[in-house]
């Protein structure tokens, strides 16, 4: 079982930039496709942004042109750079390894913006 543990949350005024990271255990790590995802309270989990093992990238539309996804394979971690922050990104901030029913989870590291 893998497990995932992510860092770099944390509180931001808007406009400011943080950097999310998560570190895999295990072997194989750069062949799974990997994703972050968001859940702010009352609001379902939304994948936020995913890099394939080919390192193809893709957004949700609320975060493109001001987020990046990056992996670094020797290192088994992946990363969530967020730039110009603003209120709404505040959520609990999860990476996953895996994009389909079975994809692992990591414990959440908060990110909260303030206006």
């Amino acid at each position: 079982q893998v497990q995932l543990v992510e860092s770099g949350g944390g509180l931001v005024q808007a406009g400011g930039s943080l950097r999310l990271s998560c570190t895999a255990s295990g072997s194989f790590f750069s062949i799974y496709a990997m994703g972050w995802y968001r859940q702010a309270p009352g609001k379902q989990r939304e994948l936020v942004a995913a890099i394939t093992s080919g390192g193809s990238t893709n957004y949700v539309d609320s975060v493109k042109g001001r987020f990046t996804i990056s992996r670094d394979n020797a290192k088994n971690t992946v990363y969530l750079q967020m730039n110009s922050l603003k209120p709404e990104d505040t959520a609990v901030y999860y990476c996953s390894q895996g994009l389909g029913l079975n994809k692992s989870w990591g414990q959440g590291t908060q990110v909260t913006v303030s206006s």
